[in-house]
């Protein structure tokens, strides 16, 4: 490097004397050394040896020069074409667009000719040179020497002058491991401009306000409710965003790429996020030829690591290169590339340092590089094992490779777990089971949220929607419901005076198109004055919580012998609180922009980005699907009267009582549309043939003549959520259909549709909180597998007595208190659904088939 070259700034964190952290060289040597000790057949190498010096710049040959390699150019085509939208997402999650003293840190650098794209677009959002840039990049490699010189080249290149006063560039010499210390141990504040950016840590448990301890007691002894809804836990803190990009994460084993994704520095609702690459489940051949081009860029590339890690262990020749060949593959059943050396004859080396001798038989491989391959469900799941919430996804033009931008959301729901079964075929656990601890940890983070960051204290005593109670009745329906419960299953008292059991016991549905007629429900009070304090109520409802926290304990030391009718309470109480979760957001979304507080902590939708990839989304190859004739099954056997069960208590499949019992239906041929009415194709008819035969969609409203969508985030115009499901009543979909000369699908038809081709949760299906709106669907694009968008779904049949049907003994009126005609059966779920809701196929829902609020669409079907 000249003198005249501008100086970079790199912190070594190799010779850090940190004693907690590892020195990287000396990591790699040990981690070549229990590599070349393993049995034959089963020996590595590490994949950092790759990336040595010269090894960075075979890889700068791979990327440049070997057109086969389609990664690096569908990543650079992605940030070419969207850097601009990516940063401005990056930071949608911050109250200040400009940052403040925020750092930028990129895993395995490299080159930087990729990065440049994100840089430019960092440095767009300051307007004007800075005398100390509020942001600061750190590119993160192993070899000091290579990011020297990378930097360098940086800073004298046309994008180094754009930046510059802008954007502060520095460079992380250390391994993966030892960069994420150093961050977690606070080490980017010595390194700012003025030192004083708060440390980039993940929150200890007592800091995140979706762990359990949180959920249960924050205000459990406040005399006031102090609920501050727009706060988050990231608030106060300087955001971090952390760049992993050229699919490195596929580096990983399956066993690890979890592991180090939950490691990351990203704290739960703080607006840091991450940008990750990872690469598709492309057709074999053509992975194969990525990474075993005919110039021999990449055997160049491998073959180099065997000097390199000859270089860690003390001799560069250590491996004779004539003795060694590079073996490329693609595992297909493992969806991975996978490289190796092959040993050509029978060899023997020694570790110049120990002496230890290693010897390798004639065509033995030692794996030193896999490249795993991710499919959506695949990533889904990655992401939701991560703890980590998609907010927005860029593809390349051929559809090869994604970017996706996540964040670490305050709470979320993790797949549903697999069931599993004995050798005999019995159920052992179910996803539908008994819940688990951690799973009403989950939906009490949930529920809390809701209720506690999204409704202004002015806001508990109003009604958000007509013939429902006010929105602090349901903070205190929901633990009563739980202890009333409790305390029948267990014959003790009840944990509160009966004030709380009297106003909270139940809630009413009553019968739309005639307000005098009512279920049966609690009284409530009239004035504001005379319903318990909201204190009190948070007080009693961690009291409840730690009650129900008893049981479980109880069970596991074996003082409570586990029964079906135990494990029935406990999963009907929870997905009552779910159910209502729901039902409290589809009331507030009507005072959403006027009332209802949007949800804080999560990265809020930027609203034309999506819309321009909504609009460019793949759609269906034909508007409908022929089906049938079939007979499908319904229902699962869940029998009440065998509740005295203990032997497979915990596994058991539950449900509500109009899921019993399995029975068989037949269903005639007939035609049914792959999507949902959307709002757009309900627009056309509402403006125009449908006049004066629908009403105005509650989902929808009027601002200053022109129809928007409502959403938690407020209205958009009808052009952003064009393509998404409409949500209306029953009525107004019917008069759609009818005019349009089909019909809405009985409940057998539209399960047999799901069956075919609705995703799962784990597919990318918008429920459990994916989304806080609809979104898209994709059902019948490519592989004819996808979703609704987000929405629950209508059918014709009517919620009313079957043979078999027994109402539930624990709670008689859940289903037959609305046998009244006026019910429809809705299946599916919406995108406040939780997964074990969603997921289970035997689930029904129901409402009233003029009711406008809840979040059911419908999709048209035609008899054939």
């Amino acid at each position: 490097m000249s003198s005249s070259s501008p100086s970079v700034d790199i912190v070594d964190i190799r010779g850090n004397s940190n004693p907690h952290l590892d020195r990287g060289q000396s990591a790699i040597r040990d981690a070549i050394v229990v590599g070349l000790s393993k049995p034959a057949g089963q020996k590595t190498l590490p994949t950092l040896i790759l990336y040595d010096e010269h090894g960075l710049q075979l890889y700068d040959d791979i990327t440049t020069k070997a057109p086969e390699y389609y990664l690096f150019a569908a990543e650079e085509e992605i940030l070419k074409n969207h850097a601009e939208d990516i940063v401005r997402y990056m930071h949608a999650g911050t109250d200040d667009e400009h940052g403040n003293e925020e750092a930028v840190v990129e895993l395995g650098a490299g080159a930087l000719r990729k990065t440049s794209h994100i840089l430019r677009a960092l440095s767009h959002l300051h307007p004007t040179i800075m005398k100390e840039p509020s942001i600061t990049y750190y590119a993160l490699d192993l070899e000091k020497r290579e990011l020297e010189r990378t930097l360098t080249e940086l800073a004298t290149s046309d994008v180094g002058a754009e930046i510059a006063g802008k954007v502060e560039t520095k460079g992380l010499c250390a391994t993966y491991d030892d960069g994420l210390k150093f961050i977690n141990e606070g080490g980017l504040r010595q390194t700012l401009p003025s030192g004083g950016v708060p440390n980039y840590a993940i929150p200890s448990s007592s800091d995140d306000t979706s762990s359990p301890e949180s959920s249960t007691s924050s205000t459990a002894d406040s005399d006031s409710p102090e609920v501050t809804p727009a706060s988050t836990p990231g608030d106060q803190h300087s955001p971090i965003h952390i760049l992993f990009l050229g699919s490195s994460l596929g580096n990983f084993t399956r066993d690890d790429d979890v592991p180090f994704l939950k490691s990351l520095p990203l704290r739960p609702g703080s607006g840091d996020t991450l940008l990750l690459g990872l690469d598709h489940d492309n057709e074999s051949g053509k992975i194969e030829l990525a990474y075993n081009d005919p110039q021999g860029y990449t055997k160049d590339f491998i073959m180099n690591g065997l000097k390199s890690a000859g270089r860690f262990l003390g001799d560069e020749n250590l491996f004779d290169a004539e003795k060694w060949e590079y073996v490329s593959r693609y595992n297909e059943e493992k969806a991975r590339h996978e490289a190796f050396y092959r040993s050509r004859v029978d060899q023997t080396i020694t570790d110049p340092k120990t002496q230890t001798e290693f010897s390798f038989l004639g065509n033995e491989l030692i794996q030193v590089e896999v490249s795993h391959k991710y499919s959506d469900e695949a990533a889904y799941a990655l992401f939701s094992g991560s703890n980590l919430r998609p907010i927005h996804r860029w593809t390349d033009s051929a559809s090869q490779y994604s970017l996706w931008l996540l964040e670490r959301p305050l709470f979320m729901f993790p797949l549903l777990t697999t069931p599993s079964t004995t050798p005999e075929g019995k159920l052992v656990s179910s996803p539908f089971g008994m819940p688990t601890v951690s799973e009403w940890q989950d939906m009490w983070a949930a529920w809390d949220f809701i209720n506690r960051r999204m409704i202004p204290p002015p806001m508990l005593f109003e009604k958000p929607i007509d013939l429902r109670h006010i929105c602090l009745f349901y903070q205190g329906h929901i633990p009563t419901f739980l202890d009333i419960h409790l305390s029948r299953l267990f014959g003790e008292p009840h944990t509160e005076p009966d004030e709380f059991k009297y106003i909270f016991e139940r809630g009413i549905d009553p019968i739309v198109d005639d307000p005098t007629q009512c279920h049966p429900h609690s009284e409530v009070p009239k004035d504001d004055s005379d319903w318990p304090s909201l204190s009190s109520i948070l007080r009693f409802q961690a009291r409840v919580r730690e009650r129900l926290l008893g049981i479980y304990r109880k069970i596991e030391s074996g003082q409570i012998q586990l029964t079906r009718k135990i494990a029935r309470v406990l999963f009907m109480t929870l997905e009552h609180e779910a159910f209502h979760a729901e039902t409290l957001l589809y009331m507030l979304l009507q005072r959403a922009g006027t009332g209802t507080i949007p949800p804080s902590g999560f990265i809020p939708p930027q609203w034309s980005i999506l819309a321009d990839a909504w609009n460019a989304g793949p759609k269906p190859i034909t508007a409908s699907v022929k089906l049938g004739p079939a007979t499908i099954t319904v229902g699962h056997d869940d029998d009440e009267a065998n509740d005295n069960e203990t032997s497979d208590a915990a596994g058991h499949d539950y449900g509500w009582d109009n899921e019993h019992p399995k029975r068989q239906i037949h269903v005639n041929s007939f035609r049914i549309e792959w999507r949902p009415v959307t709002n757009g194709e309900f627009y056309d008819f509402y403006t125009g043939t449908g006049k004066g035969l629908v009403n105005l969609p509650a989902s929808w409203v009027e601002v200053e003549g022109e129809i928007q969508v409502r959403t938690l985030y407020g209205p958009v115009p009808l052009k952003i959520a064009q393509h998404w499901p409409l949500i209306t009543s029953y009525d107004n979909l019917s008069t759609y259909a009818s005019v349009k000369g089909g019909r809405l699908p009985t409940e057998p038809e539209l399960r047999l549709f799901f069956d075919k081709f609705e995703s799962g949760f784990e597919g990318g299906a918008n429920v459990g909180f994916r989304n806080w709106h609809p979104i898209p669907a994709t059902t019948g694009v490519g592989s004819g597998k996808g979703h609704n968008g987000g929405v629950w779904e209508w059918t014709t049949t009517v919620l009313d007595k079957y043979e078999g049907f027994v109402p539930s003994r624990l709670y008689p009126g859940y289903s037959s208190d609305f046998f009244d005609t006026h019910h429809q059966v809705v299946i599916g779920g919406s995108y406040a659904t939780i997964p074990r809701l969603a997921g289970r196929r035997t689930l029904r829902n129901y409402y009233q088939h003029n009711y406008p609020y809840a979040w059911v669409g419908a999709r048209v079907a035609y008899d054939d």
